[in-house]
């Protein structure tokens, strides 16, 4: 640079738009380098570069130098692209998370879909039972009775529970046996 340090801050503080070109066209190609070098990205680094360019210009009149301008903008440009590298990892973060949000959704849709559909074939096999085994496995499974309770409930023996009990359970298995890895996860999760 042709111009002493005093020269260009006079300069920037009155405008002088050839002295800011002229630092510009000095100083821009070594500063993209180390850019470049903070970055990895060419075209980052001359992003970096030119927005800091940009905002020393704009803000000229009220910037305040104690060092050279040469070090201050490779202060400014060093800071620039931390702040760059900074904003990268929170949008990889953000998109992580969203990523994450919409598997999450749509396997919470798929597990929904997969007990609606447990749920119809379960109660398509209990339609699909005898009268009274029908009722002894209602009244078990999903009123909690004991098999006592059952007996007495229907008037019948506590031997004439557990026989209803164990065809109910037999012919559910006949009727579901091709569900029942997805049967036992539902009925895993409903107990739980």
């Amino acid at each position: 640079m042709n111009l002493e340090n005093t020269e260009i801050l006079a300069g920037l503080k009155n405008s002088d738009k050839q002295v800011f070109e002229q630092l510009f066209r000095s100083c821009y190609v070594p500063l993209c380098n180390y850019a470049a070098g903070i970055v990895s990205d060419k075209d980052e680094a001359e992003d970096i570069v030119q927005q800091t360019m940009i905002t020393f210009w704009e803000k000229r009149e009220t910037i305040e130098i104690t060092t050279s301008v040469k070090l201050y903008l490779y202060r400014a440009v060093h800071n620039q692209a931390l702040n760059k590298i900074r904003h990268d990892k929170v949008r990889q973060e953000y998109s992580k998370d969203v990523q994450n949000l919409g598997a999450l959704a749509s396997e919470a849709a798929s597990t929904k879909i997969m007990q609606q559909e447990m749920q119809a074939k379960i109660a398509e096999a209990i339609n699909q039972l005898p009268d009274q085994c029908r009722t002894v496995f209602q009244l078990s499974r999903f009123e909690n009775l004991k098999y006592l309770e059952i007996a007495n409930h229907l008037g019948i023996s506590v031997k004439t529970v557990e026989n209803h009990m164990g065809k109910a359970l037999r012919l559910m298995r006949i009727s579901l046996k091709d569900y029942l890895p997805l049967c036992l996860l539902w009925l895993i999760n409903l107990f739980s």
